[in-house]
């Protein structure tokens, strides 16, 4: 049996399918199922039991002679949020309960963490895990992410193997549910499909011009394939980026999206809030040398032919992955 949380929400549901389309059907869904946004995230999968993320504990500790693989997904992922009282809880210290019980039954896992733990990128955007506690995230979110990187390789007790994912900056189906929290493309094409325009924030930093601001967009196909690798691949533990590894600018995306749409592109500014601007990130991208180190060949995505993808295959026709 495979463990999937945070099964009903974006990236989980799409591991769902990928594992499904791989013969793995023997799958645990975990999530707050009362949440019916995302009920038709798992529409079709096969799934061998839903366990409510509460029960999660005691159902590993009566199942896990059964258990072989743990993808730890699920998180409060509200950037908007300012609660650390909840980061703590949903993030840090139910992750902690996870590690405690791969621990003790000896349970192979891949957890999610966040490229949001580089902050504004002052020390680069490098895998090393050396400098992990001398990030500085600029939100709890990070800051929760971040505490449980730092906890995790600070742990003399560790899984058998373990790896953490710095997802970067992720799109493609299966996010309808997310709301503001959605991917720009999303946004995009709702924007564009409603109005035949979009708005993007100004730049308020001279060494960046309008739309140029640069984010490193990765395909959630590409991530679930990263993900299925370390199943498979089960050494060289630790914690790794997770992004296309090249960056691009939020008028690529937006004018891909107008191209993939069949539309003219028409594209405005309006200024960045100001309570976020001083936390606004203009450049990141993965360093993506220590994935590649360890064996893993698939290409990944252009911008280009991800956002063709999303937007003709899922977007226009509201499909799921």
């Amino acid at each position: 049996m495979i463990i999937v949380t945070g099964a009903a929400g974006f990236i989980g549901s799409g591991l769902i399918s990928q594992l499904n389309k791989e013969g793995f059907k023997s799958i645990i869904a975990v999530d707050d199922f009362s949440k019916i946004e995302k009920a038709e995230n798992l529409e079709g999968k096969i799934i061998q039991e839903k366990v409510e993320r509460t029960e999660l504990f005691n159902w590993i500790d009566a199942n896990y002679r059964d258990v072989e693989f743990i993808f730890h997904i699920g998180a409060r992922t509200d950037t908007t949020e300012f609660s650390k009282e909840i980061f703590d809880e949903l993030n840090v210290n139910f992750s902690k309960d996870i590690w405690h019980k791969c621990v003790a039954y000896q349970i192979p896992l891949v957890y999610a963490s966040s490229a949001a733990t580089y902050g504004l990128g002052e020390l680069g955007y490098d895998d090393n895990e050396a400098t992990i506690p001398q990030l500085k995230p600029l939100n709890p979110y990070g800051d929760s992410k971040n505490d449980f990187d730092i906890w995790a390789l600070e742990q003399e007790k560790k899984p058998l193997f373990w790896v953490g994912l710095k997802f970067f900056n992720v799109y493609g189906p299966n996010e309808y549910h997310k709301g503001r929290m959605a991917s720009v493309i999303f946004h995009a094409y709702n924007q564009i499909k409603a109005t035949e325009k979009m708005k993007l924030f100004r730049s308020h930093n001279p060494e960046y011009k309008d739309g140029e601001q640069m984010r490193d967009f990765i395909y959630v196909k590409d991530l679930i394939n990263v993900c299925i690798f370390f199943m498979h691949h089960r050494k060289n533990s630790g914690i790794y980026n997770l992004g296309s590894g090249k960056a691009r600018t939020f008028k690529d995306l937006v004018t891909n999206t107008f191209l993939a749409m069949g539309k003219t592109p028409d594209i405005s500014f309006v200024d960045t809030p100001e309570d976020i601007r001083d936390k606004y990130q203009y450049f990141t991208e993965a360093n993506m040398a220590k994935l590649k180190s360890i064996g893993y060949q698939q290409p990944f995505h252009t911008l280009e032919e991800g956002v063709e993808d999303y937007v003709k295959n899922y977007l226009s026709t509201h499909s799921y992955l």
